[in-house]
């Protein structure tokens, strides 16, 4: 009997034990402990998508120096001269003296994805696609590098919200964003390169609109909207331009010329701080009489917040 008994209460006390260990687990997993904790379900929990050199802000946290073209002809840009592996060390080292301005420097690819043609092509808009191998072989060049990929709009005469609805899968990547070529965007009836395109303000606000909507829901860091312009009238009601919280919207003075006449034209053509617009200084190889040097874009007031080379 006591054998019996002394294996009995040793049967019951593992059983307690057994009943107070899950009381003591269940009680745990109600406070918040174990495996299955809120604070383990954060730690565990996806980062947002960020910058490709960190953050989700373009602007102010960045400079941005980026290469424009495509690789069909050297003529449409310095971005085609060359493989985009070799092109990558030659924009690292172009961007590395604009740190000098305060600002850590975030490269940039802008690839033209709507080139403009002369010929209205089959569906008679006048301008041809790139291909998807092609902005996927610039958008891993763009990684490997750590910079972003600006896709280029000059759309002939389709509508730049639609053209940019047509890159949607790549505009839901974190380090693609967007730029509009007004130059090359015409009216029925006009040849792009024959005439100066333009734009009016509310349909940069449709796809800034529209892009922003897109960020926001994708939870993408902020993109840059890129406007090129040259002529007052590039850009038609100007002043109805609004700024949207997840588009840093840019107006890109382009135009080529004497140190002079260029900085004159940015002058004239650059937004104040407080209108939360952003500018940007477009500089070419060839076409300028002399290419600027960092440091004496760096010296033009408003300061460019981007660069952009052809």
């Amino acid at each position: 009997m006591r054998a019996d008994a002394l294996r009995h209460r040793r049967i019951v006390a593992a059983g307690g034990a057994i009943v107070l260990a899950l009381l003591v687990w269940g009680a745990v997993s109600l406070l918040g402990g174990g495996d299955d904790s809120p604070s383990k379900a954060v730690a565990d929990a996806p980062r947002p998508a960020e910058l490709p050199r960190g953050g989700r802000e373009v602007f102010p946290r960045y400079r941005v120096v980026a290469f424009y073209g495509a690789p069909q002809d050297a003529e449409l840009g310095t971005l085609g001269i060359g493989s985009p592996r070799a092109m990558a060390r030659r924009l690292e080292r172009q961007a590395r003296p604009y740190a000098a301005g305060g600002r850590p420097v975030l490269p940039a690819m802008e690839l033209i994805t709507d080139v403009a043609s002369y010929a209205p092509g089959d569906d008679g808009l006048y301008r041809t696609r790139q291909s998807d191998a092609v902005i996927r072989r610039y958008l891993a060049a763009a990684r490997r590098a750590k910079a972003l990929l600006i896709l280029d709009l000059q759309p002939g005469h389709a509508g730049f919200l639609t053209e940019a609805r047509h890159l949607t899968k790549w505009l839901r990547e974190p380090d693609v964003s967007l730029a509009l070529d007004p130059e090359w965007h015409t009216a029925p009836g006009q040849i792009p390169g024959k005439v100066f395109g333009s734009v009016d303000a509310m349909e940069v606000n449709a796809v800034s609109y529209w892009l922003d909507e897109l960020t926001a829901k994708a939870d993408l860091p902020q993109k840059l909207l890129v406007v090129h312009r040259f002529t007052p009238g590039m850009i038609t009601n100007e002043a109805r331009l609004k700024p949207r919280p997840h588009v840093a919207l840019t107006v890109n003075v382009d135009g080529f010329g004497t140190n002079v006449v260029k900085v004159a034209k940015y002058k004239s053509f650059a937004k104040p701080r407080r209108s939360r617009l952003h500018n940007g200084f477009k500089l070419f190889y060839k076409e300028d009489v002399h290419t600027m040097a960092p440091r004496q874009v760096l010296r033009v007031r408003p300061r460019p917040e981007l660069v952009v080379y052809e």
